[in-house]
């Protein structure tokens, strides 16, 4: 089971959990319905329909609505600390969370007391809050951009709006520099995917592949593009892929969606989740060399 952990910038959305269900522009957890927008929603929307077209079971959700005040991260946080053990995911996702480094110590601890230690995917304020505490090698993927990539690379941040250089100097080309320095500091999951205008895949320190292919620069300008390829990698992850070829998949899957869906600055991210069927339909063989055992070997 995949669990998907985040907020929802609506203050009055309680703390929900159940499957999802991904439909045209909105998502469903349980009675509640909540608009694709960018954010955690983008990242469980784009689950939802790789999960589908895998025949793997959807993902799970746990929600709650948080503007920045924090109590609704906090909320969450108490719950999966109480909780996890029985809830027992296989993957856990954990993204925009207030970060609060003693909370998160709490949630990680907790997963560790689980039967199996679930495979654990940040991205967002959890990796920041991973990061600062300390945490960062506890975790399985983390999915920085450029910017996030310097944060990790810092040893004195502990958000990236107080890193030592300016949060807006970092460029994509300088991920194998900032890599090696996260490593070193202990402050990378077991795998990074950098997302940016070159996608680099790196595994315990070394750069296993980067993905250019193809080009589509208009994402940039789209909220939640990000948050797509995070949803990706974990439904991959879910339905037994390793991880490094489940990060290789999302990044490809996510410009080509991109391509297909035609995307301009204008466009919304739904459009580009409802394009991944059609991409792993044409090329999800053919960039895995088979199909193997997967459920896609019958569509």
């Amino acid at each position: 089971m995949m669990l998907i952990c985040g907020t929802i910038p609506q203050e009055d959305f309680p703390l929900s959990i159940g499957t999802v269900k991904f439909s045209g522009k909105s998502l469903t957890v349980g009675a509640r319905e909540i608009l694709c927008l960018q954010g955690t929603a983008a990242l469980t929307g784009a689950a939802c329909v790789t999960t589908e077209y895998l025949g793997v079971n959807p993902p799970q959700a746990l929600l709650v609505g948080d503007r920045g005040t924090g109590k609704g991260s906090r909320l969450l946080y108490e719950y999966l600390s109480k909780n996890l053990p029985p809830l027992a995911p296989r993957v856990l996702v954990l993204h925009y969370i207030l970060p609060v480094m003693g909370l998160m110590k709490k949630v990680c601890e907790s997963a560790q007391r689980c039967h199996q230690k679930p495979i654990m995917i940040a991205d967002a304020s959890s990796m920041y809050a991973a990061k600062a505490a300390g945490l960062a090698t506890r975790f399985d993927v983390f999915t920085p951009d450029a910017c996030e990539m310097a944060f990790l690379a810092d040893p004195d941040a502990t958000h990236p709006a107080y890193m030592s250089r300016h949060l807006f100097d970092s460029d994509i080309t300088q991920t194998p520099e900032l890599a090696a320095k996260a490593y070193q500091n202990r402050s990378a999951a077991r795998l990074l995917l950098v997302k940016g205008s070159v996608d680099y895949i790196v595994e315990e320190g070394k750069i296993i592949e980067t993905i250019t292919e193809p080009d589509i620069p208009e994402l940039e300008a789209i909220g939640g593009t990000g948050d797509t390829i995070t949803g990706i990698v974990a439904a991959f992850t879910s339905a037994g892929l390793e991880l490094n070829e489940a990060a290789i998949l999302a990044a490809r899957a996510n410009r080509m969606a991109g391509r297909y869906a035609r995307a301009a600055p204008a466009s919304r991210i739904w459009e580009i989740i409802a394009q991944l069927p059609a991409v792993f339909r044409e090329h999800l063989c053919a960039w895995r060399g088979s199909c193997g055992e997967m459920m896609v070997a019958t569509r």
